[in-house]
């Protein structure tokens, strides 16, 4: 009899273990791994709205034509590609950029089928005062969608909206296009109206646990969830802990790191961040990125190898994204070089050295 039930037990644990590795992996999963083989050759090159708009050109003007400014300046795409659903909870047919969702849609799903890995962020207008992301004039923003009825019912259409557009993402054969989603991002900033003087600790997490268990109810997963707060430059573990999702709820850790002030302050926060986020993420079985970075219109020369890569090399990031190149009537604000910008020849070495990885690396 003993035998007969050592055997039993025997088969069921290994049609359990069978189960398991029969089961597919998600597409968030499927990134997951991904991300983990291409770190071991180096660290990933972003760049947002790629293929929108350049310092000398706007895609809207020229359909059927495929620009970008990485590709004019290095003969090749960045690996890593961003968007913003800002202004889809609105039901507009454009988003905060003035770039249609259906343009979105397409260039997110080409860049995917070309081999490169797609991160999407969201700057919701605010749903009390109708204001933009940035409108920061009410506090009780967060801790009104948690508790305001009206507020919450208008939040989940938002919510449905982001769903709906994330569920048409997939690939000629119908395979979800796996994304980094970041959303909440800078949060311990308080330019956003989630950000750290706007909603406690608590409400942030109220905030954060409702949309991803939304997004995930919806059974949206092919998101692989990124907490990125803002460059810091003095983090300890119990500050960043506060606002700090959780390890069941992140996957990737990232930052959002701009040179605003001097080079040695960049430089110094920059350092102590990415040290204390290595050896977080270590500890907690996570991976870091530097989800937006750069230096506006970039008027330094050499800034791509004498200050940036020389930081980002000592630390185990798996990708750096820097923000998108607009030239408007309005402003012109920009984060890339194109092949005729001061600091091009420098952003070519950066491309040509062994551990920046841009889309043909990773194809």
């Amino acid at each position: 009899m003993k035998k007969m039930i050592l055997l039993a037990m025997t088969f069921s644990i290994m049609l359990a273990c069978n189960t398991q590795q029969n089961t597919p992996k998600s597409g968030a999963e499927q990134l997951l791994d991904r991300l983990q083989a291409l770190q071991q050759k180096g660290y990933m090159y972003g760049h947002e709205d790629d293929p929108f708009y350049g310092l000398t050109w706007d895609g809207d003007t020229m359909p059927g034509v495929e620009r970008s400014d990485i590709l004019s300046t290095v003969g090749d795409y960045p690996a890593v590609m961003g968007f913003d659903l800002g202004g889809i909870e609105m039901g507009d047919n454009k988003n905060l950029d003035s770039v249609s969702f259906v343009r979105i849609h397409d260039e997110i799903v080409k860049h995917h089928e070309r081999g490169g890995i797609i991160t999407i962020s969201w700057h919701p207008r605010n749903p009390v005062t109708g204001g933009n992301a940035w409108d920061v004039s009410d506090t009780t923003v967060v801790r009104q969608i948690l508790q305001n009825d009206s507020v919450k019912e208008k939040f989940n259409t938002w919510m449905t909206r982001v769903a709906d557009f994330l569920k048409t993402l997939k690939t000629g054969n119908g395979d979800p296009v796996p994304v980094i989603f970041r959303p909440w991002h800078e949060n311990n900033g308080s330019w956003f109206w989630w950000g750290q003087k706007l909603c406690s600790d608590e409400e942030f997490h109220g905030l954060w646990d409702t949309l991803q268990d939304f997004l995930k109810g919806q059974g949206l997963d092919n998101l692989m969830w990124s907490y990125s707060p803002n460059l810091d430059g003095g983090w300890d573990e119990q500050r960043f802990l506060a606002r700090y999702p959780g390890n069941d709820r992140v996957q990737l850790i990232g930052e959002d790191a701009y040179q605003w002030g001097t080079e040695d302050e960049f430089v110094k926060a920059l350092n102590a961040d990415l040290a204390f986020l290595s050896d977080f993420a270590k500890k907690n079985n996570k991976m870091i990125a530097m989800t937006e970075c750069g230096f506006v219109n970039i008027p330094d020369s050499t800034w791509w190898t004498r200050v940036l890569k020389p930081v980002m090399d000592q630390y185990p990031i798996c990708y750096f994204l820097t923000w998108r190149n607009y030239n408007g009537t309005d402003k012109v604000e920009y984060f890339a070089p194109d092949p005729d910008q001061v600091s091009a020849e420098d952003f070519k070495k950066l491309y040509q050295a062994p551990n920046t990885l841009f889309l043909k690396d990773i194809q």
